[in-house]
């Protein structure tokens, strides 16, 4: 027999079949720019200004096409007064006006010294220098809450207060306090909210979710008394290692204090390369790790029904500063690079994300059961979860092994079910990592159930919906 060529092939109807489906290239999940989502849990990272740590001009169209909803920013009280009595709030009302222009909320972190009332900080953004050793740095500090309130009071309702102050390199000059920090907290709310009613005040910033006598003796100090919500960073390898029951540990903690205060992640990132300034910076990244991580952070986040995340952060922040001055090095967690300020793979991941994870999807209890033919302990070391979006039903799951570490791609035999106000008619699974939208293999309904046979299993999140959302009308 003669050899077939493609042209042979098309013309006998069964092969022609399969060499067009194979010749047609996946749907890709469509992206949503910000003002076209009116609400959501997702926050990016846009800190560091306060030390110019890069160009926020350069940022605005990428950002106005992720379609987060919320922008950490970070104050600056030293770049903002710098003659005694003097503030200008230039710069900032700039990255506030023009988040706000493309559908971005910012929220606050107020801090950090000023030389000119904490001399001894090593660099001229004082970061970590806390104002309380003098009474000319705390009336210093006061007065620049009062104007920088009455300032932004009308466009910004959320003010997180200092940052990190459980770790020595943000509380200096003394070593970390909690009375010290719940000090710090107790004199800054109430200037706040006199000028701001109903605003929202956010204690915390907590480096890291393992330091829990730091965590409750703030709260014997009283932070539950001053604060609406409390914020915390958990930098780790793996963002599921250990990482819901720490979570657990602290809104349990807190509700003994004082009930209702939710808990945000304010602030977790992943380097894209390696010999990053800042957390992680010891482990094997690149970009494709680096996506995989954050989709892995964001959607634990949104399993374990935090009310925000975020992540950190928009752009590399070329010659890192510390506060002992600049650092030579390059801190590498932004979803765009910072040689050229063009998207890595990591700011795609968070766009597939931010298109369907909006506050029209809510966490769910659904089935969702899994077989890989293996032991049950391999089983049990699948993460997944729930959500329902505008009546229809969508599963995530993905194997939290980790990233730093070769992976081969698995399959299972994924069952779901879904019924009343969790619809699936019409399934289809997202790669959240690529965007795109594949019709899965060998999918089988019976009643409310369906069961998909040759699922993917992979080191990062997948999703199966129903294409009535994944390929809903953007605006």
């Amino acid at each position: 027999m003669g050899n077939l060529t493609r042209r042979t092939l098309l013309q006998m109807p069964a092969a022609a079949a399969i060499l067009a489906k194979a010749a047609t290239p996946p749907a890709k999940l469509q992206a949503r720019p910000s003002k076209a989502i009116a609400a959501s849990p997702l926050s990016i990272g846009f800190e560091t200004l306060d030390r110019k740590m890069f160009d926020p001009e350069r940022t605005y169209t990428h950002l106005a096409n992720l379609g987060v909803k919320w922008a950490r920013c970070q104050t600056g009280w030293a770049r903002t007064e710098q003659t005694k009595g003097e503030f200008n709030f230039g710069w900032l009302d700039a990255v506030v006006d023009n988040l706000l222009r493309i559908g971005i909320q910012p929220w606050f972190n107020l801090g950090y010294g000023n030389r000119l009332y904490t001399p001894g900080a090593a660099h001229e953004s004082a970061v970590g220098w806390a104002p309380l050793n003098s009474p000319e740095a705390r009336q210093a500090w006061l007065r620049y809450v009062e104007k920088i309130a009455e300032h932004f009071g009308s466009r910004v309702r959320h003010w997180e207060i200092w940052n990190e102050p459980n770790i020595s390199g943000f509380w200096q000059p003394e070593k970390p306090d909690p009375a010290r920090y719940v000090e710090l907290v107790k004199i800054t709310a109430p200037v706040i909210r006199k000028r701001i009613p109903g605003c929202t005040i956010i204690g915390g910033a907590f480096a890291g979710l393992s330091a829990f006598d730091y965590f409750e003796r703030c709260f014997d100090a009283g932070l539950g008394d001053h604060v609406d919500k409390v914020t915390y960073h958990p930098y780790r390898a793996q963002p599921e290692w250990n990482y819901a029951s720490e979570l657990a540990a602290l809104r349990g903690l807190i509700a003994r204090y004082k009930p209702g205060i939710a808990v945000w992640q304010g602030e977790n990132g992943a380097p894209s390369t390696n010999n990053s300034a800042g957390a992680l910076r010891d482990l094997q990244w690149d970009e494709t790790r680096q996506a995989k991580w954050l989709l892995r952070r964001i959607l634990i986040d949104l399993i374990l029904n935090l009310e925000l995340t975020s992540y950190f952060h928009t752009v590399d922040m070329v010659n890192y500063v510390w506060s002992s001055g600049q650092s030579g090095q390059t801190n590498a967690k932004g979803v765009l690079r910072g040689s050229d300020y063009t998207p890595k793979p990591s700011y795609y991941a968070y766009q597939n994300v931010c298109a369907l994870f909006d506050t029209e999807t809510k966490r769910a209890d659904l089935l969702m059961r899994f077989d890989r033919g293996a032991s049950p302990e391999q089983e049990m070391a699948i993460q997944s979860g729930a959500f329902v979006r505008r009546g229809y039903a969508m599963y995530t799951w993905c194997l939290p092994v980790s990233l730093q570490r070769e992976f081969s791609p698995g399959k299972a035999r994924i069952a779901v079910w879904s019924g009343a106000g969790a619809r699936l008619d019409n399934p289809v699974m997202v790669d959240l990592l690529s965007g795109d939208v594949l019709e899965p293999a060998k999918a089988l309904r019976s009643g409310g159930y369906w069961t998909f046979d040759a699922a993917p299993v992979r080191d990062y999140p997948l999703l199966i919906a129903d294409s009535a959302v994944v390929t809903e009308p953007r605006a």
